[in-house]
């Protein structure tokens, strides 16, 4: 199908053609290199641009333009699955990197002095080419982008191109200074890492537990001018985390890793499992977070024999606890998976034996992140899963993680509004419980001794849904482990959930489900449990003090207003359901969104507001839904700047994942 532009639509062609802001090329099919001949097509205006999306019914015609004849021809971009052509760039968008093939963007950290680290997360194991410096990017990469300062790029920026040569898309692309790698999997830095690095060893210190290829969280420990230590979280499991010296060329920028003193953490009897991203305390200590690898929502099946087996996640915590077993089932110590989805402070980070400390009176669930205000007491929490719960925890002492009330979110949302873009929500905080990860510890170590031969087909040895709502309820004991709980059965629940659990059957009431089943007890007490992979979290702490304690410590700005962000990289499921607290359209469900959270007195929070969602259209090739490779797909993590600008990770469809820079300021 030809279309004819407007003079409105051809000028906007030439502006967009000027100023490179519209990438016509693939970004998610296999055939992203056939994307050359898009911009050669025979109406290549209109295909190579996709500006035509800029003027009304030709801005359709840039998405046609893919797969008729308006320059890309069907299958010359890339058979129509790349979202090229499809418009402008969202404004606010600045494309500032791309990760390989196969590569999701992880470890979003920028320093005080600008530094920005970042990581290329799985890649595919058949890339070839090499950067300038002669790396290949066929496993997990850690990395800094030398020789520029982020905190000082200007507003107006010009994006990195979506990459279409083998060279462009099998190596990290950076629009602004040079990618630098630090060290990739396996790298054992002149014989420092005996195993290398990415390597987690068992509790023998000499078997490989797991070779992770997934590096995610980065933070940056300065212990002087130019020179800290770097920690990278690990997301396999057993999980990991890593610490490198590193040193920078005040004149070059250039990096170097101190050899002398690189290690893989010490993560001790139980280690930990799947540490995905995490952050940075105000007094300096990394947060690292316990994610996926759990039975989720059915903690019932965790110690079924027929699924903890070769394979399993019960396997691979066993086989860290003792590298001799088979399998879990087999195993003297079947995992305690009551030991493991915390938040895990690294405290004395820079002594020679760094020490991990697990918070469990931050609750138990699949934890993406955790960002503590700069009050040292507030801190929010997200839940990583399908039809999670969104938590904030007030720490008793500031400085202090060990001991505080734990809250979850109700959400009310916007009357009337259901488009993700413009629907807001209010939230009110359910309370808990309050609790100190000492008594905690001692509800988890009566769970130690389960294990597989335990299992009873339709009870539970852990806690239950009937447990947690016999909790709500005030009950003076929890249920029976041998007749059903009415309650949970008028809730709408079966089988195991319906019964007490065995350690606790019939024992007096206690707060244990609050900090071992955290969402059990949230939603018992109405609290929302309808997020769809809620990822990071982030504040900037110093917008966030000067706007809420008065302080000076933006240079040239007033802060008046600091916000915290997150970011929901797969709007489905709980959300789009039409049903509980959340019923949005499925218009961007598997694009993904950000959304923000303005600071209150006493770094409170009562309001959600969206700021920037993905963009879909539909795919003539195969009828999919694609997201747009000029706008956001599966948003993963966020980092805000000194300036208010925030940095965007994509875990998503695109054939190379894309590293953003978002002005919020743009649509303001």
């Amino acid at each position: 199908m030809m279309f004819k532009l407007s003079k409105k639509g051809q000028l906007l062609a030439l502006i967009a053609m000027a100023s490179t802001l519209a990438a016509c090329s693939g970004d998610d099919g296999e055939q992203g290199p056939a994307g050359e001949q898009g911009p050669q097509g025979e109406a290549g205006v209109d295909g190579q641009n996709g500006v035509d999306g800029q003027d009304g019914a030709d801005g359709q015609a840039g998405a046609d333009g893919q797969n008729g004849q308006d320059g890309v021809d069907g299958q010359d971009g890339t058979d129509g699955e790349d979202g090229i052509g499809a418009g402008l760039m969202t404004p606010g968008l600045t494309r500032l990197a791309t990760v390989p093939l196969g590569a999701e963007v992880t470890g979003a950290y920028v320093t005080e002095d600008g530094d920005l680290f970042f990581n290329a997360q799985h890649p595919s194991g058949s890339n070839t080419a090499q950067d300038a410096d002669g790396k290949t990017f066929h496993t997990g990469t850690v990395g800094v982008v030398r020789g520029v300062n982020v905190h000082q790029l200007p507003r107006n920026l010009i994006s990195s191109p979506v990459p279409r040569t083998q060279q462009e898309q099998e190596t990290i692309q950076v629009a602004y200074g040079e990618y630098q790698v630090l060290g990739q999997t396996g790298d054992n830095f002149g014989g420092a890492l005996s195993q290398g690095l990415g390597h987690v060893l068992a509790t023998d210190d000499t078997t490989v537990s797991v070779e992770s290829d997934m590096p995610d969280f980065n933070g940056y420990l300065a212990t002087g001018e130019n020179e800290g230590y770097l920690f990278t979280n690990w997301e396999s499991i057993p999980g990991g985390m890593s610490r490198i010296k590193l040193n920078k060329d005040a004149n070059s920028g250039h990096w170097s890793v101190d050899n002398t003193d690189v290690m893989m953490l010490d993560f001790g009897d139980w280690g930990t499992i799947a540490n995905c991203f995490g952050s940075m305390s105000p007094w300096g200590t990394p947060l690292t977070s316990e994610e996926w690898g759990n039975e989720g929502d059915n903690t019932h099946r965790w110690n079924n024999p027929e699924r903890a087996g070769e394979g399993s996640s019960q396997t691979a915590l066993a086989r860290y606890i003792d590298s001799s077993v088979n399998t879990a089932n087999d195993a003297a110590q079947f995992p305690n998976t009551y030991r493991y989805h915390y938040i895990v402070e690294i405290t004395e980070p820079t002594s020679a034996n760094p020490v991990p400390v697990k918070h469990y009176s931050m609750g138990r669930y699949e934890h993406e992140n955790s960002i503590v205000m700069p009050d040292e007491r507030t801190v929010y929490l997200s839940q990583d899963n399908s039809r999670g719960v969104f938590f904030k925890f007030v720490a008793d002492q500031p400085g202090d993680l060990s001991a505080g009330t734990l809250f979850a979110a109700k959400l009310t949302q916007d009357a009337g509004s259901s488009e993700p873009l413009t629907t807001g929500f209010d939230i009110e905080w359910i309370e808990l419980a309050s609790g100190n990860s000492t008594e905690i510890e001692t509800w988890i170590a009566e769970y130690d001794g389960i294990g597989s031969d335990d299992y009873v087909e339709g009870k539970s040895s852990y806690l239950s849904d009937a447990d947690a709502i016999a909790w709500a309820n005030g009950d003076a004991n929890y249920p029976s482990y041998d007749t059903a709980y009415q309650p949970a059965i008028d809730a709408g629940y079966t089988d195991a959930n319906t019964f007490g659990g065995l350690v606790t059957a019939g024992e007096t009431m206690d707060d244990r489900i609050a900090f071992l089943e955290s969402r059990k007890a949230a939603r018992a007490k109405g609290a929302t449990a309808e997020w769809q992979k809620f990822e990071g979290i982030s504040v900037n702490h110093k917008r966030a003090e000067e706007a809420v304690e008065g302080t000076d410590l933006i240079p040239d700005e007033v802060v008046e207003d600091a916000y915290v962000y997150f970011a929901i990289a797969d709007m489905d499921n709980g959300m789009v359901d039409d049903e509980g607290d959340i019923r949005l359209s499925a218009r961007v469900k598997d694009c993904g969104g950000v959304y923000r959270m303005r600071l209150l007195p006493g770094y409170d929070v009562d309001r959600i507001e969206p700021v920037v969602m993905g963009s879909t259209y539909r795919s003539t090739a195969d009828g999919a839904e694609r997201c747009d490779v000029n706008a956001l797909s599966q948003p993963d993590n966020v980092i805000v700047l000194d300036d208010g600008r925030i940095l965007l990770g994509e875990d998503g469809f695109q054939t190379n994942n894309t590293l953003w820079m978002y002005d919020p300021k743009i649509n303001n």
